[in-house]
């Protein structure tokens, strides 16, 4: 019984944003309790407190895109239209234009890459500027969704689901992608 929840929940997932969640099925039908281990990632991925959404977005996508530049992207950006954020803001983030983003999204971006490129004193100053706009829980907030939009993709490559790079789109138009966000 709790198979047929699970396809449901995939199946609607699925519908809702136009994602392929294979690599979900392929976890569960070769260990239920793996499935369920790894379904704790999006409770972590999903936390958001104190970060306003477009620094918040820009840290999942600064994560998502150093590792993916497919499907995995293109369903942030698609949160991220639902959830309000700008497409100019959006395209901005995707482009590496910081002169082009929301003051809260260019906070986001930039802290972000600090920490994937380990700038320990970029990092330390501009945690200290999300601190003082935003409070330690947007610290937090940042933390989680840069580190967790990570997991997805990575678990979906080494499972064989990995996609090579496809276009992103954003507001129906397609979106170009800064490559040098996507160095590994």
């Amino acid at each position: 019984m709790l198979g047929w929840f699970v396809r449901r929940r995939l199946d609607a997932y699925e519908r809702e944003f136009d994602y392929d969640t294979s690599y979900l099925r392929d976890i569960y039908a070769a260990s239920p309790r793996a499935f369920w281990r790894f379904t704790k990632f999006i409770g972590l991925s999903t936390y958001r407190e104190g970060a306003p959404y477009d620094a918040w977005f820009a840290a999942k996508l600064v994560g998502t895109l150093a590792e993916d530049c497919g499907p995995c992207t293109q369903l942030v950006v698609t949160m991220a239209e639902r959830a309000g954020v700008n497409g100019g803001t959006l395209r901005a983030i995707l482009a590496g234009d910081e002169t082009a983003m929301s003051a809260d999204a260019a906070l986001g971006y930039r802290f972000s890459r600090a920490v994937l490129s380990r700038d320990v004193a970029l990092g330390d100053l501009l945690r200290e500027e999300i601190i003082s706009h935003w409070g330690q829980k947007a610290v937090i907030s940042l933390a989680f969704a840069v580190a967790s939009s990570r997991v997805f993709p990575t678990v979906k490559y080494a499972l064989g689901h990995g996609k090579s790079c496809v276009r992103v789109s954003v507001a129906g138009a397609d979106a170009p992608l800064h490559r040098e966000q996507l160095a590994r």
